[in-house]
């Protein structure tokens, strides 16, 4: 009646791991070098080297050995690998340990895992309070530093 069941493969995990997407519609798998831009309206998983702009309205997820050098749209995404350009995710938006980039960054929600690594400004939607120009005015303006021998209100030099 009942039966023991065999440990799961590496792909029964990895198969697991793709159906917790919605159905991916588009894989780009690890030996795959794809060049120019490209859109889609489904699921989008990245196994291997994109170089062009990649945009979805769904998930975009990066897998670690993945690389995209462009920038990336997306609805939601989850990156392990390296991306060389700006992204842009209209809801959430997570970086896990092994995750790089280099650009900017605009999403909603913004999830970083320890160890994920980001060189470029990262925007968020959503925030209400307004910049206080004379703050910023004040932090930004440096104060004049004299030199040693330029002279002073105080000083008066002999004619």
């Amino acid at each position: 009646m009942f039966q023991k069941s065999s440990p799961l493969s590496p792909l029964s995990v990895e198969e697991q791991h793709v159906a917790g997407h919605d159905d991916v519609e588009t894989v780009v798998g690890p030996s795959v070098h794809v060049e120019g831009d490209f859109a889609s309206e489904g699921n989008i998983l990245v196994k291997g080297t994109v170089s062009g702009n990649v945009q979805t309205t769904k998930r975009l997820t990066v897998e670690p050995s993945a690389k995209i050098l462009a920038n990336v749209r997306a609805g939601d995404a989850i990156i392990s690998g390296q991306i060389k350009g700006n992204i842009r995710v209209a809801n959430r938006l997570e970086l896990t340990q092994s995750a790089q980039v280099l650009g900017d960054i605009m999403c909603q929600v913004f999830v970083v895992e320890a160890g994920a690594l980001v060189h470029g400004k990262v925007s968020m939607k959503g925030m209400d309070m307004e910049e206080d120009k004379t703050e910023k005015t004040r932090l930004t303006k440096r104060p004049k530093v004299r030199e040693e021998n330029e002279p002073t209100e105080m000083q008066v030099n002999p004619i």
